[in-house]
C-alpha cells in the first residue's frame, strides 16, 4: 500500500508529543546530576561532615575575678515619663590585676554616673539598648583600666522606673 503524503496537520500532531517529552527528560537528568552531586558531597565530607574531635572549643579561662559595682541610681529628665534609672553590675578583670582594679572602683563609678546622665531615655527604651549600653560602658572601663585588665562588664540589674 502506498503511504499518503504527510500533511501539516500530521506534523503538528507529532510536535506536541516531542515538546512534552523533552522537558521531562531534562528534569530527570538534572535531578540525577543534582542527586549524584549531593551524594558525593555528603559521602566525601564536604557537607554534613561529623565534627572533628580535635577541634574542641577552647576551655574557659579561670584566671579572672569579678568586682561588684554598687547600685547606681540616676534621676531622669522630668519630662521623660520615668523618674530614675537603677543599674548595677560587675566588672570582670584579670586575676593578676584584681587589687589594682579594686583601687580604680571609684573611677569606674564616676565614669558610669557621667555616661548614664548623658544618655537619653529614648536610647534606653530601645530593644537593643542594653547591649549597646553594655558595650559603651565596657569600652570606657577598658580605657580607664588600660589594656588587658578589664575583660567584660556584666549588667546584673537594669531598672527604669
Amino acid at each position: 500500500m502506498a503511504q499518503a503524503p504527510q500533511t501539516d496537520a500530521d506534523a503538528d500532531a507529532e510536535t506536541p508529543r516531542k515538546g512534552r517529552l523533552l522537558p521531562v527528560l531534562l528534569g530527570l537528568a538534572g535531578a540525577a546530576i543534582a542527586g549524584g552531586g549531593m551524594f558525593y558531597a555528603v559521602h566525601s565530607g564536604l557537607i554534613l561532615a561529623p565534627a572533628d574531635p580535635s577541634a574542641r572549643p577552647a576551655p574557659v579561662a579561670t584566671d579572672f575575678a569579678h568586682i561588684p559595682l554598687e547600685n547606681i541610681s540616676i534621676s531622669l529628665a522630668p519630662n521623660s515619663g520615668a523618674r530614675f534609672l537603677r543599674i548595677s553590675g560587675q566588672v570582670e578583670v584579670a586575676q593578676s590585676s584584681l587589687a589594682e582594679m579594686e583601687r580604680l572602683q571609684p573611677r569606674f563609678l564616676d565614669m558610669m554616673n557621667t555616661y548614664l546622665r548623658a544618655v537619653e531615655l529614648s536610647d534606653l527604651t530601645e530593644p537593643a539598648a542594653i547591649i549597646r549600653l553594655r558595650a559603651q560602658i565596657l569600652r570606657r572601663l577598658q580605657v580607664i583600666a588600660g589594656d588587658g585588665h578589664v575583660r567584660d562588664f556584666l549588667i546584673t540589674e537594669f531598672v527604669i522606673n
